[in-house]
């Protein structure tokens, strides 16, 4: 039986959408503090310029691992209790990262604290599982517009914050931040208590069958995880090349990260239109202004005015781009069986997210081998077999059939 926070029409109330965007941008914001610091992470903890990237991947492997195995308890455990507990590890496991006074105890807390933050993706179906069928998109939506949000502004934030203080700072903020959003959401968030139906080991034996029989989910998840590869990709090698072809400092690159924040404004208004049925041609126009975000700065070479503008624009469109995909998968995902929702959402995050990691080794072995053109080529190269793969759908079917989970 579910106590649930809604509206009089039996909608999900303005105040609580609110909430759990801003309670998903600050936790997401978790995973990607260190990518702008992992060079005055490794000075300080000793780790060698080669084993630094073991920062953000640990951190990567860690939420991988809570997709799978923490995000599918949301089925058979009370959600409130669970988003909680969760939060209190990851503060703890902020403080440890912000205190380590080596390498090997701040890749431990970067593996927890990977881990921990997986409790955005508990709170984005929580988000569906309030809404009417009418608001679902919106609500959606407008929750993974915080989401969003939280994953474009952690960077700059980051380096704005080290950059006045010290990269300690970053971490022990981020602890005292989700440390009261635990409090509040122990106190706002509404009880939503599955009936469990199966045991814990059989709700996790029950990945694999569950993605072999949906096939929306399967093609709902690479859509988003080629596109989530080709947007990685850009932000591993953009700053390279702002550094290298316009000699730009930490703090320009810092500058030129909030540009992205623009593509958050794309995920409510995708959710809006998927609403009213448009999922079929915003899911093709997404891949396509995802396509044409890496063409764009072919048109004019060298280090020119006019390449670094439409670099600023691929940007934007790029991040609007996966923002609005990722609404509408989720909106399909999520209508596919509110009994399983909690696994579907596993499962669809954690095929995008590897979609990710490929995309940033990707990223950087392209840059290090071909630079930019090597580097442009993969990242158009993803989109691409997207919209190939979207061809292999006959119908509608692709975008929004619904099957049933059982």
């Amino acid at each position: 039986m579910h106590t649930e926070q809604k509206t009089k029409d039996g909608g999900i109330s303005r105040g609580l959408t609110i909430l759990l965007a801003a309670a998903c941008g600050l936790i997401v914001a978790n995973l990607y503090y260190a990518q702008t610091l992992v060079g005055p992470i490794g000075a300080s903890t000793g780790l060698s310029a080669g084993a630094a990237g073991l920062i953000v991947t640990l951190t990567q492997i860690g939420y991988v691992a809570g997709l799978l195995f923490i995000v599918p308890l949301a089925d058979i455990v009370e959600n409130r209790r669970l988003t909680v507990v969760a939060l209190a590890a990851a503060t703890a496991a902020l403080i440890a990262a912000a205190l380590a006074p080596n390498a090997p105890l701040f890749l431990a807390a970067s593996l927890l604290i990977g881990t921990a933050s997986v409790v955005a993706q508990v709170l984005v179906p929580f988000a569906a599982s309030l809404a009417s069928e009418e608001q679902r998109g919106r609500a959606v939506g407008n929750v993974m517009s915080g989401l969003l949000l939280g994953i474009m502004l952690a960077r700059p934030v980051a380096s704005f914050i080290a950059g006045i203080w010290s990269w300690p700072a970053v971490f022990a903020a981020s602890a005292v931040a989700i440390a009261l959003l635990a409090v509040l959401l122990s106190r706002k968030l509404p009880e939503r208590r599955p009936v469990p139906s199966v045991s814990y080991g059989k709700l996790i034996r029950s990945l694999v069958p569950l993605l072999a029989r949906t096939p929306t989910l399967r093609r709902r998840a690479l859509y988003q995880s080629f596109l989530f590869g080709a947007f990685s990709l850009f932000w591993t090698v953009a700053p390279l090349r702002l550094a290298d072809a316009y000699g730009m400092s930490q703090q320009g690159i810092a500058w030129f990260a909030l540009v992205g924040v623009g593509g958050a404004v794309a995920a409510p208004i995708a959710g809006r239109l998927a609403d009213k049925g448009w999922s079929r041609p915003l899911t093709w126009l997404a891949l396509s202004v995802a396509l044409l975000s890496w063409l764009l700065p072919q048109i004019f070479h060298g280090h020119s005015t006019a390449s670094l503008v439409l670099l600023f624009v691929s940007a934007i469109a790029l991040d609007m781009a996966v923002s609005g995909n990722l609404v509408l998968g989720q909106r399909v995902v999520y209508a596919l069986g509110s009994e399983a929702r909690g696994r579907l959402n596993g499962l669809f995050m954690s095929i995008f997210f590897i979609g990710g990691a490929v995309g940033s080794a990707l990223g950087g072995w392209a840059y290090a081998h071909g630079g930019w053109q090597l580097a442009s080529l993969i990242g158009a190269a993803l989109p691409l077999l997207a919209i190939l793969y979207a061809l292999t759908e006959k119908g509608s079917r692709a975008i929004e059939a619904k099957p049933a989970i059982n």
